[in-house]
């Protein structure tokens, strides 16, 4: 940080030590320095019947917002695009031919010897940040003219600026990449020590496991709610936590608890319906909602069965979820199929040795306190400190 920070406090004694000025979008646009606008209208359907080369981004779309290619193109210069309806993620767009849909707005450099293009998109992500708090339940303003101040420097300090920060995404993208291609990986192994020969027994969920269905106690009482101590856990706990789960985000109060009580502990949960083919590891007793069915081993087979391995197994029922579900207007698990789905019975330190090496590829794609995820994490937080600090001018 000190040689980083200090190369740059060198740049402002120099060139600007009384401050800098500062300037909304508006006052950029209306200066002459730089066009907002808006996107077209570009269905999947226009896609399909003019098929192409050139990118189509939605701002709202997952990832870098790509929602296929095309055959003709609206851009082929350097531009940044936001979300309108929601999200409030922006995008840097290199040179080279795209489009951009509706529901993002852009923005055009217009002067390069006043603005660099990509410090002011990392301004625009320094600032969204700060305010993405105040977006949380409604969608990214749809025109942003007034809603960010930039801060202008001498060109050579923004390109400076440009230069640092670059390394940290550069850096980023790196971790991002490997962290990619061991999750690849980690499957084939995984596929690999999971592809059981047919010669060994095997015997269907329902033999081995009890089933709980989930649900959830009615919002509307608050005292199901109020003072909770039992877990239950949603798909958001996977999402949030992974698929090894202590703790839940919510909890239930016994009011709001129904029949037998709660779910046992180390019992498989899996979704069923809606977000269908995932699942996770409860180790604590627990409750789920209604898209999960918790399944615990009988006690005839505790001491056969490793819950470890079964959790590794259960990947492959996620696979088969996905290909077996009813054809309705709302799609949930062939649940007749899915009970008598089948679980090899191997010998248990046979399933011991699986578990172990299965762990170690585990924890290098998905501990977030070790491995490739930690330094990710780590990366990205350094990356948004130094983001902050080295866009934090004086204003004259």
């Amino acid at each position: 940080m000190t040689t980083y920070q200090s190369k740059i406090e060198k740049l402002i004694a120099e060139l600007c030590p009384n401050g800098v000025g500062f300037k909304g979008l508006g006052e950029l646009e209306d200066s002459g320095l730089i066009k907002l606008g808006r996107g077209n209208v570009i269905s999947k359907k226009d896609i399909l019947e003019t098929p192409g080369d050139y990118p189509v981004y939605s701002s709202s779309a997952a990832g870098s917002g790509e929602i296929g290619r095309y055959g003709k193109y609206m851009f082929d210069d350097e531009r940044i695009t936001w979300s309108i309806d929601g999200g409030g993620r922006l995008f840097y767009r290199p040179i080279g031919k795209y489009s951009v849909t509706n529901v993002s707005g852009w923005l055009k450099n217009l002067d390069e010897n006043r603005i660099n293009t990509k410090y002011l998109y990392f301004v625009l992500t320094d600032e969204w940040m700060k305010k993405i708090f105040d977006y949380t339940h409604k969608a990214h303003p749809s025109v942003i003219r007034n809603e960010y101040k930039i801060p202008l420097p001498p060109l050579a300090i923004q390109e400076e600026i440009v230069k640092i920060l670059n390394s940290f995404t550069e850096l980023e993208a790196e971790l991002e990449a490997e962290l990619e291609a061991r999750k690849k990986q980690y499957k084939y192994y995984r596929d690999d020590l999971l592809d059981i020969s047919e010669d060994v027994e095997k015997l269907p969920l329902e033999k081995i496991f009890n089933f709980k269905n989930g649900y959830t106690p009615s919002k509307a009482k608050s005292e199901y709610w109020g003072n909770g101590d039992t877990p239950w856990f949603r798909m958001e706990d996977i999402r949030e936590n992974g698929r090894i789960l202590n703790k839940s985000m919510q909890l239930v109060n016994k009011s709001g608890i129904k029949g037998k009580g709660v779910f046992p502990a180390n019992s498989i949960i899996i979704a069923t319906s809606a977000t269908i083919g995932e699942h996770a590891l409860v180790t604590i007793p627990h409750l789920t909602n209604q898209r999960f069915v918790s399944l615990s081993i009988k006690d005839e087979f505790k001491q056969k069965l490793n819950i470890k391995f079964l959790f590794y197994y259960f990947y492959l029922l996620d696979e088969w979820c996905l290909k077996n579900t009813t054809k309705s207007s709302f799609a949930s698990v062939d649940m007749i199929g899915f009970r008598k789905f089948s679980i090899p019975i191997l010998p248990l330190v046979e399933q011991e040795r699986i578990v172990l090496i299965l762990d170690k590829f585990d924890a290098l794609v998905s501990d977030i306190s070790i491995g490739l995820p930690a330094e990710l994490s780590a990366r990205r937080s350094q990356y948004e400190y130094y983001r902050e600090k080295l866009l934090s001018f004086k204003e004259f």
